[in-house]
């Protein structure tokens, strides 16, 4: 794929962010220099590939930003990239910054454009980092365990008031689609209940009448952690009002989620995902995603990748409804 005495590579981030994105950056730009490749960094996504807001990266541009959270690239959204016209102006600009290939940071939508981006004669290695760890070829993604353990720390906290005044609150953790994020942090904080996307419920079945055995236990404050992707807690709050007469509160954690400094194994996966991904391109490999199988760093065609479905954890799930009386 190189046929220039210096390689030059781009990498950008996309999509939503999370913590552990800087990590994956500094692996990536250092592991660039270190084979002796000119590595860009690219702003804003797509939306920088598109309107050349390339930087050509050295060692120190990527000093001390491992330990924070967000993207020092910042990210966006693309709908423009999302067109033909749109993948013809990426391309373009590859070419005029003498680009051989991109590692782009992301989730399914990132890896998508990937795929375009590849197809287009531009190869591209994506990088795996979504709170939800929702994408389907990988058993982790980057940002999931900060995420885990920042909706835990507040629903400890969350708790202490809950536990105060003999109250029920239900707490919305992100994951549109997936319920990994709910499962775990409902598990790590002792919830009475946990909702998924993934299994629907019966509110007699499932709330109401765990709420009420557990009363005959002598337990008087109640914590429900529900996905975002199963809506409706305004609904579930008053179902419990009328039928327990307890006081109940809801709380969106919302994007406090995505914040914060990255965990150990966030900056752990995000340096050897960084590293791997330099390593495909400069082996002529492109159109691939880093991925982590059976605790070990592989990669997978990137369409093979996106055709993949993700399995939830039912077992796990049954764990968390056994242990919750």
């Amino acid at each position: 794929m190189f046929t220039k005495k210096k390689p030059t590579i781009a990498v950008l981030t996309s999509g939503g962010d999370a913590p552990g994105m800087n990590a994956a950056i500094r692996a990536v730009v250092r592991s660039a220099i270190a084979r002796e490749m000119k590595i860009f960094g690219v702003y804003h996504g797509y939306n920088g590939l598109i309107d050349g807001k390339f930087e050509e990266m050295q060692l120190r541009s990527v000093s001390d930003i491992m330990q924070k959270g967000g993207t020092m690239l910042y990210t966006a959204r693309c709908p423009e990239f999302c067109t033909q016209e749109g993948i013809d102006k990426a391309v373009k600009m590859c070419y005029r910054y003498g680009i051989d290939g991109v590692v782009t940071i992301g989730g399914d939508g990132t890896f998508r454009g990937a795929g375009e981006l590849s197809a287009a004669g531009v190869p591209c290695v994506g990088i795996p980092c979504t709170i939800d760890n929702d994408i389907a070829c990988s058993e982790y993604t980057i940002g999931y365990d900060t995420a885990m353990n920042t909706a835990m720390r507040m629903v400890d906290n969350i708790r202490d008031t809950v536990q105060s005044h003999d109250r029920c609150n239900i707490v919305e953790v992100m994951g549109r689609h997936a319920g990994w994020l709910a499962l775990n942090t409902g598990i790590s904080c002792g919830a009475s209940v946990v909702l998924v996307p993934e299994i629907e419920y019966d509110f007699d079945r499932d709330i109401h009448s765990k709420i009420t055995s557990t009363f005959g236990t002598g337990k008087h404050h109640f914590i429900i952690v529900a996905a975002e992707g199963v809506g409706g807690l305004d609904e579930i709050a008053k179902q419990i009002i009328d039928k327990t007469g307890m006081e109940v509160r809801t709380t969106v954690l919302g994007h406090i989620q995505r914040g914060g400094s990255p965990t150990v194994q966030d900056r752990v996966y995000a340096t050897e995902m960084g590293y791997r991904a330099v390593e495909l391109l400069s082996e002529g490999k492109g159109n691939r995603v880093v991925a982590i199988k059976d605790g070990k760093m592989v990669d997978y065609d990137l369409n093979e990748a996106l055709a993949m479905k993700k399995p939830f954890d039912y077992e796990l799930f049954e764990i968390a409804h056994a242990v919750s009386i």
